[in-house]
C-alpha cells in the first residue's frame, strides 16, 4: 500500500525504480477547453493575432507559438469529459515578450476593448507583468524579465 502512494516504487530496500514520467522533457502543446469557440477564436486570432497552425475541425484549432502549440477545443473532442462550467477558469497562460512589448500589448488590448486586470507593473520578483482574461475567463499574462 505504501508504494502505491508514491510515484516511485521500491524494488529492494534502499533502491527505487525510475518513474516513466521522468522521461518528459517539455510540454508539447496546451489545450484550452472552450465554451464559446467563435468568441475564443476571434479573440486569439484577431486580438492576440496568433497564427493558425492548422484547423482539424470546427471543434479543434491550433496556433503556432514559437516551438509550442496552443489549441482551442470543445470539451469531449479528445476525451468524454463534461463541458467546462460557466464562470470557471482553471488556466493561466503566460506569454513572454520584451519589456517594451508588455506596454505595447496593453495598448493593443485597450484598442480592442479588453479590460486589464492589472496594467503593466514591475514586480519585485523581476518581471514586468500585464494580466487580462480571454472570453471564457481564463487568466492570461504577458510578461518580460527585467
Amino acid at each position: 500500500m505504501k508504494d502505491e502512494m508514491t510515484n516511485e516504487q521500491t524494488t529492494e530496500p534502499g533502491q527505487r525504480t525510475r518513474s516513466p514520467f521522468s522521461s518528459i522533457r517539455a510540454i508539447d502543446y496546451t489545450v484550452i477547453l472552450v465554451r464559446n469557440m467563435v468568441a475564443m477564436r476571434r479573440f486569439y486570432e484577431e486580438v492576440l493575432a496568433f497564427p493558425v497552425l492548422r484547423e482539424l475541425s470546427a471543434n479543434w484549432i491550433e496556433y503556432g507559438l514559437g516551438p509550442n502549440t496552443l489549441a482551442l477545443a470543445k470539451a469531449g473532442r479528445t476525451a468524454t469529459d463534461a463541458p467546462v462550467p460557466h464562470r470557471s477558469a482553471s488556466l493561466q497562460l503566460a506569454f513572454k515578450v520584451s519589456a517594451a512589448e508588455v506596454d505595447a500589448c496593453a495598448d493593443e488590448l485597450a484598442r480592442h476593448g479588453v479590460a486589464l486586470l492589472s496594467p503593466p507593473t514591475n514586480q519585485s520578483f523581476g518581471h514586468r507583468t500585464l494580466f487580462f482574461r480571454d472570453p471564457d475567463g481564463n487568466l492570461l499574462e504577458v510578461y518580460a524579465e527585467i
